[in-house]
């Protein structure tokens, strides 16, 4: 069962809090492990809106250690610099890939042979009763619940990731504010067939 975990520090636009459950429990339990990891440094990878960032913030407020976002992005020496520093003063280095699965490569020798000896930790794909919880957790989020009938309703229907859940939710809304009428069914059925797109099968059990 998915449960959450408050995040101690969050800007304005993000959530208070993260949905803990299939996809990531595994992650946020190495997280709290750093000791264990191979030379102390940790890569975590994941698909699109599924939190990787607020995890690693987390791990940084709660651990004292560093991470490091969209590590794809920075200099290969100044990473090299960077890891070297941490394993000096023994500080856990948790870098953050958000290349599409390998999209990211690692052209100086000595720092891909460091990372490949790192731990990899990897956010999967949500099970239903995560998703449930992701998508009440956006709804809240906008100022509106969806209760177990919608997501009873949504959760078979829905995109089975974690942008699928926040799009769902963004969408409901919209339709909502635009029709003046409350997030019932016939918007989450409208809400599904936008984001299904044109020449798409239709929805089942509709």
């Amino acid at each position: 069962m998915a449960r959450q975990i408050p995040l101690p520090l969050t800007a304005a636009s993000e959530p208070g809090r993260i949905v803990v459950g299939n996809a990531n429990a595994k992650v946020l339990d190495a997280l709290g492990q750093s000791a264990h990891w191979p030379y102390r440094t940790a890569l975590l990878a994941g698909p699109p809106r599924s939190g990787k960032s607020l995890l690693a913030r987390w791990f940084a407020d709660s651990t004292g250690g560093e991470a490091i976002d969209d590590v794809e992005r920075v200099d290969e020496t100044d990473l090299f610099h960077r890891w070297n520093r941490a394993q000096e003063m023994g500080t856990p280095l948790l870098l953050v890939v958000n290349a599409p699965a390998g999209g990211w490569t690692v052209r100086l020798p000595d720092l891909a042979s460091r990372l490949g000896a790192a731990l990899h930790l990897e956010i999967g794909t949500p099970d239903d009763a995560m998703l449930a919880d992701l998508i009440a957790l956006h709804a809240e989020r906008r100022g509106f619940a969806l209760g177990p009938d919608a997501a009873a309703y949504l959760v078979p229907r829905v995109e089975r990731s974690h942008l699928g859940a926040e799009q769902i939710v963004a969408t409901i809304d919209r339709l909502s504010l635009e029709r003046k009428q409350p997030p019932t069914l016939s918007i989450w059925r409208d809400a599904l067939e936008e984001l299904r797109g044109p020449g798409q099968p239709g929805l089942f059990g509709d």
